[in-house]
């Protein structure tokens, strides 16, 4: 009976494991990236540790200890405590959390500058927002913009600027680095980099609504000649990006990869301090406010 559960168990792990995917995020394919996925990697090694540990000191237990090696009428002996036992159990924990901590503060401050290796260089800048349910980035040096896809050159520092266009969302490139939440009424800024050309895949990480599970985008790394040729490729052949193009593309639902000449940055700013954070509207909803506040001020 054993031996037919015992090859039960095995047939099923192969059999499932088989359909599994690498993880992407430890796959990684920048500085960033790796950073993380060393530390997901040290957690990972501390915990089987501590399950290890656990559980043999369980069957250790279970063994000495067993029942069937006292006589019927064995008693145990009174115990207040052992000093030692219970300095132990309370001080492995609170050593494990202090050395998580630190690790974890310390890559909190890495992953949130500039790459290392990349300080001495000018990063590319890209603004990348959300809108139900769909991506828009900028390349305000490059005078382009795309929609649900991100090119990207490789072995340049890349500074985020993240900000949404309606709900909160989470841009996210796993194999990049980690995720951070892009809002209506701030801008976030997320440093990243590529080191291997490749296409990855991006998302929306934080719910959204209904549209939330196809709200993911495209991301190609490449060299940076190639990406230059493609940024004098896309001013030859796209159309120009207008207000009222942008407006519509900012309505509900789902779209395929689009590219334009122009960024809605230059008719449609992102919030900053001098903007109060208030800048997500078109100039017909600004106009219509405009008149309401008129309108408003008319009857006191």
């Amino acid at each position: 009976m054993f031996k037919k559960l015992f090859l039960f168990f095995i047939f099923t792990i192969t059999t499932v494991l088989t359909g599994c995917k690498p993880l992407t995020i430890l796959d990684p394919k920048g500085p960033q990236a790796a950073r993380q996925a060393d530390d997901i990697m040290l957690t990972l090694w501390i915990m089987l540790l501590i399950v290890i540990t656990v559980f043999a000191i369980l069957v250790y237990m279970l063994i000495k200890y067993r029942a069937s090696k006292q006589p019927k009428d064995y008693e145990p002996p009174h115990i207040e405590g052992s000093p030692l036992v219970e300095t132990l159990c309370v001080g492995i924990p609170v050593l494990i959390i202090v050395f998580l901590s630190i690790v974890s503060v310390r890559s909190n401050y890495i992953v949130e500058a500039t790459p290392k290796g990349y300080e001495d260089q000018e990063p590319l800048v890209i603004y990348a927002s959300s809108s139900n349910w769909k991506w828009h980035f900028s390349y305000p040096e490059q005078g382009i913009e795309t929609v649900n896809y991100l090119y990207i050159p490789t072995d340049r520092a890349l500074e985020f600027k993240l900000y949404s266009h309606g709900p909160i969302t989470s841009f996210w490139i796993p194999q990049l680095g980690g995720q951070k939440y892009a809002m209506s009424d701030m801008i976030t800024t997320l440093h990243l980099a590529a080191d291997v050309t490749g296409e990855y895949s991006g998302r929306n990480a934080n719910f959204s609504g209904k549209g939330f599970a196809e709200n993911t985008f495209y991301v190609k790394a490449m060299s940076q000649a190639e990406f230059d040729q493609w940024v004098d490729d896309v001013k030859e052949t796209a159309e120009p990006l207008t207000e009222e193009k942008f407006n519509e593309l900012l309505k509900p639902g789902h779209l395929g990869q689009m590219t334009f000449t122009g960024t809605h940055l230059e008719f449609l700013p992102p919030p900053t301090a001098e903007n109060g954070g208030h800048n997500h509207q078109s100039s017909a909803n600004l106009q219509h406010e405009e008149e309401s506040d008129h309108m408003d001020g008319s009857h006191h």
